[in-house]
Parts: C-alpha cells; sequence; structure tokens
C-alpha cells in the first residue's frame, strides 16, 4: 500500500494535518540553512546592470562546463563535435555544440548517476511530463534554494513576502477524486497555503469554491490560469467575489490573452507569471512593468529561431551540478521583444511565451480538468502520450510506448488516471508508432473535439475589451 493510497483512506481531519506535515517538510527543505543568504544575493543581483549580471553568468557558465566534462558522456559530446571545451567562453559559444534532448539524458541515466555516487546529499526530483514522458534526476540542498530564491526575488517585485496567505489552484491530488461533497480544498500551515483541487473542478461544485474564497479572504491566489480561468468566469456569473485579491500569480502554462481579460476582470486583479521547469534550464519573471524578464543569473537561456519567427528555448542549467544539462532542449517557443524595460532589472526581454497549452478532460459531470501530465510522470517506459476527447466522460490515450513498456506500466498508468478523473469515466488505450505533431512541430498533450473542452474558448462570455492582453 502507497502512501498515497493511505492518505486518501484518512478522514479529512487528519489529511489537513498530512498537508501540514509534508509542507513543513519541504519548507525547511527549501528555506531552511543558507536560503536567505541565497536569497539575498538573487535579490541584489536583480538590480545588477546588464553587463554585470552577462559576465556573472558567464562566469557560472565557463565553470559549469568544467563540471560538464568530468562525465564521459560530455567528453563524448565535445569530441565528436570537434569543440575545445575550453573555446567556451560565453552564452554566444555554445552554438557549436550539439542540442540535448531529454530522450538523451534518460538513455544516458547510468552516465549521470557517476555524479549522484560521489558522496553529496542528493534530492530526488522530476518533471510533470508534459508530452507524456517524464525526466527523473537528481538534485541537491543548493541547487533547489537558489531555484526557490529566484521565484521569491519575482514575488517581491510585487510586494509579496513568505508568510501571506496564499489560495492554491495546482496538480497535487490532495482531495480523494469520489470525494463528492466540500471541502474540495486542504490546510498547508507550514507554507501559508489553502490547497483547492483542480480535479473537482464542476459546474456543480464551482461554488463551494467561490464561497470559501469568499468566507476566508485570502489575499494571494496562485495556481493553473486554466483552473483560475474557470473559477473566474463562475465568479463573474455570480457578481462578483465579495472582496478583492492583493496578488494573483499564474504558471505552468502560458497564460493566454483571454484567461488574462477573464481572471483581471473577475477579481480586479492583473495575474502577473513566470516561467520555469524543474530542470531549472531556463527561468522567465514577469516584472512590475509587466514585462517577461529572463533570469540570466539562474541558467544560461539561448533562443534559436524557427521558420515561424518564433524562438526555441534551449536551456543550460548551472546551479545543477548532479544533473548537468548542456544546452537542454526544453521544448517550449517564445517570441521576442527588442524593447528596453522601464523597470531597472537586468535580462533579456520576452514578448509572449508559447508552450503548455492543454484543452480540458471533461467528466461527465461536467467538470473540466486541466494539466493532467502529472499522471505520467512516473512511468518512463512511455515514450510520448496523448490524450484525445471526442464526448464527455470518456477518453483515448495515446502511447508511444519504449523499451520496457510492460502490461504493469499501463497498469499503472490507469490507476493515475482514475485516480485524477475517476472510476466512472471511460478510458481507452492505443498504441502508436508516433503521434501527429502540430503548427510548429509541437506536441499537443490533451486535444478535445468538445466546445466546453477547448481551452482557447472562454469559459464565459465576460470578456472586457479595454482590458490589455499583452503578457
Amino acid at each position: 500500500m502507497t502512501l498515497e493510497s493511505i492518505y486518501k483512506r484518512l478522514p479529512v481531519s487528519l489529511q489537513h494535518a498530512s498537508c501540514g506535515f509534508e509542507g513543513w517538510r519541504i519548507k525547511v527543505t527549501r528555506y531552511g540553512g543558507q536560503f536567505p543568504v541565497v536569497l539575498r544575493g538573487a535579490q541584489e543581483r536583480g538590480a545588477w546592470t546588464e553587463d554585470r549580471v552577462r559576465d556573472y553568468r558567464d562566469r557560472r557558465l565557463r565553470s559549469f562546463i568544467q563540471c560538464c566534462i568530468a562525465l564521459p558522456f560530455y567528453k563524448d559530446r565535445f569530441r565528436v563535435a570537434g569543440v575545445d571545451p575550453a573555446s567556451i567562453r560565453t552564452l554566444e559559444d555554445l552554438g557549436a555544440l550539439p542540442i540535448l534532448t531529454k530522450e538523451e539524458v534518460r538513455t544516458a541515466k547510468e552516465e549521470f548517476s557517476l555524479l549522484w555516487k560521489a558522496g553529496r546529499k542528493t534530492i530526488a526530483a522530476h518533471t510533470s511530463g508534459t508530452t507524456g514522458s517524464g525526466l527523473h534526476f537528481m538534485t541537491d540542498l543548493r541547487a533547489v534554494q537558489e531555484q526557490w530564491a529566484i521565484w521569491w526575488r519575482y514575488r517581491s517585485w510585487h510586494g509579496i513576502q513568505p508568510g501571506v496567505w496564499q489560495a492554491y489552484f495546482t496538480g497535487r491530488s490532495i482531495v480523494p477524486i469520489t470525494q463528492a461533497k466540500p471541502p474540495f480544498w486542504r490546510w498547508n500551515p507550514a507554507l501559508s497555503q489553502l490547497m483547492f483541487s483542480v480535479y473537482h473542478l464542476s459546474p456543480a461544485n464551482l461554488d463551494f469554491y467561490i464561497d470559501e474564497l469568499s468566507r476566508r479572504k485570502i489575499p494571494w491566489l496562485h495556481g493553473y490560469p486554466s483552473a483560475l480561468a474557470l473559477v473566474a468566469a463562475r465568479t463573474l456569473e455570480r457578481g462578483g467575489l465579495g472582496y478583492t485579491p492583493q496578488w494573483i500569480t499564474v504558471g505552468a502554462e502560458s497564460l493566454l490573452p483571454q484567461q488574462l481579460s477573464l481572471i483581471t476582470e473577475a477579481f480586479g486583479v492583473r495575474p502577473r507569471q513566470h516561467y520555469g521547469m524543474a530542470e531549472a534550464a531556463a527561468n522567465i519573471s514577469e516584472c512590475e512593468a509587466g514585462r517577461l524578464h529572463v533570469d540570466e543569473d539562474f541558467a544560461a537561456v539561448e533562443f534559436v529561431p524557427t521558420a515561424d519567427d518564433s524562438h526555441t528555448v534551449i536551456g543550460t542549467n548551472f546551479s545543477n551540478p548532479l544533473t548537468p544539462l548542456l544546452r537542454y532542449e526544453v521544448g517550449d517557443r517564445v517570441t521576442l521583444d527588442e524593447s528596453k524595460c522601464t523597470c531597472g532589472h537586468p535580462g533579456r526581454v520576452v514578448k509572449t511565451i508559447d508552450g503548455r497549452r492543454e484543452d480540458y478532460v471533461v467528466l461527465a459531470n461536467g467538470a473540466r480538468i486541466g494539466r493532467l501530465d502529472h499522471v505520467f510522470k512516473d512511468l518512463l517506459t512511455i515514450r510520448e502520450a496523448q490524450i484525445y476527447q471526442q464526448r464527455a466522460g470518456a477518453i483515448t490515450v495515446r502511447l508511444v510506448r519504449g523499451a520496457g513498456y510492460s502490461v504493469f506500466d499501463e497498469m499503472a498508468l490507469l490507476r493515475e488516471l482514475r485516480s485524477r478523473v475517476g472510476s466512472s469515466i471511460d478510458i481507452k488505450i492505443e498504441h502508436r508508432d508516433k503521434l501527429e505533431r502540430f503548427g510548429a512541430g509541437k506536441l499537443r498533450f490533451v486535444i478535445s473535439e468538445l466546445p466546453q473542452g477547448k481551452l482557447l474558448s472562454v469559459p464565459s462570455g465576460h470578456v472586457s475589451s479595454n482590458i490589455p492582453v499583452s503578457t
């Protein structure tokens, strides 16, 4: 029996306590020890000049190259490319090296594990698998704290400080999918969070969410844009929330223009966004002026031009020496903004981020669920996956199997899916040799043929025409 299955059997009061205990454990890791020093350094760099932060980035990059070539994997890549490691001095020099794919990292796991066995304390991490293909890797305490320092720097630009209470709408499975009555939320006092389930957002349940927000008057809303847009649409239909939050922040998905307008109109606050990932290969933060800045001091981020005037994101995670990713293909695209920002923070400016846009899965009761990629985070024998839906209450999972895939992996996949969408949904699994790409060659993880499942359709007709939609 797993810890998750035990948790689901606990009474609600003990589930609250369990969330609090886990929150305490996370808090110690993220914010204990040297974190105040790490945060102070990040805050100081946020006021540096462009030249100074670029010099800092390139010095870290040069040191990181020496870490990489300690591995036979990277020695071979430099040799095959005919590149002298000493010739990599700046971000611009990285273009001489080949791009690293997630599949290459997964295949070379044994070589990377040489670093994990070197006596340093390791922390297990994973991606959620936005194409149905997760990546497990190791990091260390310093790297974890450096990433959270960058994220708290961005939050502090907007006046958010640690300890502020947050209504949290992301993919944590904290309420059993079989639960039919409120509360559809759990308390995490260690991290000052009221955690709302994004798997119970049915039309019949939305009023419970809004009533709880109105009663608690939590000042900070944070989560997936797809989830907050559903709550915002119902809030407008009801005529308001009853109070105005001070802050709304979003992440893990692209913030679409119609979501920005809808959330702003419903709650009276413009959502702020940041872009990051578990691999720490790139980070982009919205400043006070509403512009998206590359966090140059955190990772070496390249933007490689594509045929359609966008740029693909290639990142080098120099903050994590235990899983060094050199020219790693993140899988997202951006459009660039050549104009200067007036905020005073360094970093190249990005106009839009084009990635992580997925339709909803619609349950038989009308609940719409976004961001189901967490289902695949531990299923490493699945190369790619896609969820396709033609009718409410039924989905088809299209899979590209990898080496070692077995019936046990398929059973595990079904268990993970049902823990989030329930036992009543019909699930069909199709095995395919490859999955169709769309647009600029990107894989769409969820494709819905249902009008109510389309992400690009605004959940309600309430969209103001006078709210700016640039991100």
